[in-house]
């Protein structure tokens, strides 16, 4: 395993424009319901293989966050703009549109039977306009904003979040 490269100075994310900030998870609530929440628990990663293939599709970068007593998984993705995460969405030859179709066969199914649904998700979309975002990373690999639009020192965007937010210089 190769060693970390970690941030010499304060840096701040390389991002000049808009940026779609999409929040997406699933919460397992029956571990014993492994039908309902292992099918969706296994459709992110192939999701996210195919749009890290397509250079096109919007998505810039994304991380994994588990939490809940490991009950509780969450993307943090960042898209170059809304219209490309709908496009990948909607797309009835992409992996999400399946997925989603087959989620919720399985969700109305659970219902049907009148039992608690085994798996809940979730998502929530953050369209961030040109100048709206900062960010400061210090002594910190590559992550978040950073890690999918690259960094640069602080101080060509200003040596405060203030300041960066405002996009005046230092």
């Amino acid at each position: 395993m190769a060693p970390t490269t970690l941030s010499r100075g304060r840096t701040t994310d390389a991002h000049e424009g808009g940026v779609v900030v999409f929040l997406i998870g699933m919460r397992i609530n029956r571990w014993r319901a492994v039908r309902q929440w292992w099918p969706t628990f296994k459709a992110m990663p192939a999701m996210l293989r195919e749009l890290a293939k397509d250079p096109d599709s919007g998505m810039a970068g994304f991380r994994v966050v588990v939490g809940g007593g490991l009950r509780e998984i969450t993307l943090i993705q960042y898209w170059r703009d809304a219209d490309r995460l709908l496009a990948y969405a909607s797309a009835a030859d992409r992996h999400h549109r399946p997925a989603w179709q087959a989620f919720n066969r399985r969700a109305r199914a659970a219902s049907a039977a009148d039992r608690a649904p085994g798996v809940g998700i979730w998502h929530e979309t953050f369209q961030v306009p040109a100048g709206g975002h900062e960010s400061v990373y210090v002594g910190m690999p590559s992550f978040g904003l950073g890690q999918a639009f690259g960094t640069q020192p602080v101080g060509k965007r200003g040596d405060t979040a203030a300041q960066r937010l405002a996009g005046r210089q230092g």
